[in-house]
């Protein structure tokens, strides 16, 4: 497919309106991440998060309207892929005190109605699990697999044939299924994803994130300055900080605006950010390249028709790779589901404004540059 093959437009007469909107949507982007902020999620601020696939539709406002009835403070309940698929979250990592001593009441209520008149005793307790004690192994087997059977996350002390202990481990998540299953029993469910991130954990995770974006800016400014010259480096991640800074400033001002979208921080978004570094960059070097080209051929040329007609002849390329990366990207925002709205959001708005720095961001400063300082540009 041929389009744009004799393509002549004046890309860098057009720079200042670009520069306009550009530091428009950077100042918009900043002022909201100032404000509003963004928002996080539980691999970064820590917390408990569950996804769980109903046999029946549920209403998620109801389990919402419900979740202050858990005890575990805010509780957000998100659709998760269908209309019978569920993600709850909440920001606690440990059980309560009145939440432990309900969950253990629960679970001897179940002990006395799977077996009756049975004896046992609570031997020891940690912060997230129990262990209770019955009369043989026989029983201690039997209510090991009872209990499992009917919801409760347990396990044999040993196996050792005269071990008579079991042990039931108490979460976040398990207080969780057992409220649901108590207001729910005719709509069974099954655990598809459960995870728990503590607080120190999640800081070290967003320290990690920045490092990695930072070091990878980092390692494309030096790469650039060895591979074209520094002005060309300095160039090219200029315009990568555009792309994320207008990103990010994407994410703070939509968050919560669009339901359906889940635009909070997570490791997904963050290789997704990554994943756009690279491919913007790319889409650089390629314009570098043809103005490099040019500027050999051309020794006497001037700057600005040299750099016009580099973008005019990667202009096919770019557009069919765009559109290409695009129509992908956007069939994972609509049809990917909650876990994987986030990273194709960034990937989808984050090509658009990728393209758009290449042609005109990174090339309009380097003109910029040589304009300037009244440098000619030489290789």
């Amino acid at each position: 497919m041929r389009i744009f093959q004799n393509l002549h437009y004046d890309f860098l007469g057009h720079r200042k309106l670009a520069y306009a909107i550009s530091g428009t949507l950077i100042l918009l982007g900043i002022i909201s991440l100032l404000v509003r902020g963004l928002e996080l999620g539980i691999d970064f601020k820590g917390g408990t998060e569950i996804a769980l696939q109903f046999e029946k539709p549920i209403s998620i406002s109801g389990i919402r309207s419900a979740g202050g009835a858990m005890g575990l403070g805010k509780v957000e309940v998100k659709t998760f892929g269908s209309e019978s698929g569920v993600l709850i979250r909440t920001e606690m990592q440990q059980v309560s005190k009145s939440n432990f001593a309900n969950y253990i009441a629960s679970i001897k209520n179940s002990i006395n109605k799977l077996a009756p008149n049975s004896k046992f005793n609570v031997v020891d307790t940690t912060v997230n699990s129990v262990t209770f004690e019955f009369a043989d192994h026989n029983l201690a087997t039997k209510l090991n697999d009872d209990l499992f059977k009917v919801g409760f996350q347990t396990s044999l002390l040993s196996k050792e044939t005269d071990n008579k202990a079991v042990i039931i481990r108490v979460g976040i998540s398990d207080i969780i299924q057992q409220y649901l299953r108590s207001k729910l029993p005719d709509n069974h469910f099954s655990i598809l994803k459960e995870d728990q991130v503590g607080p120190k954990i999640g800081k070290e995770l967003k320290v990690d994130a920045v490092i990695a974006v930072v070091l990878s800016l980092l390692g494309i400014l030096i790469y650039l300055a060895f591979r074209f010259k520094f002005i060309f480096a300095v160039g090219a991640v200029t315009a990568l900080f555009h792309d994320v800074i207008i990103t990010l400033g994407l994410f703070s001002m939509l968050y919560g605006m669009v339901s359906w979208l889940n635009l909070e921080i997570s490791i997904n978004v963050v290789a997704a950010f990554l994943t756009l570094v690279g491919y913007s960059i790319n889409d650089t070097v390629v314009v570098f390249d043809r103005v490099r080209e040019n500027l050999k051929i051309h020794k006497t040329g001037d700057l600005k028709e040299n750099i016009n007609e580099a973008i005019s002849r990667t202009m096919p390329r770019t557009i069919i790779t765009s559109f290409t990366t695009l129509l992908a990207t956007f069939v994972l925002l609509i049809f990917g589901g909650d876990v994987l709205r986030g990273f194709a959001f960034t990937l989808f708005f984050g090509v658009i404004v990728g393209t758009y720095s290449s042609i005109f961001v990174a090339s309009a400063l380097v003109y910029e540059y040589a304009t300037k300082k009244n440098k000619k540009v030489q290789f």
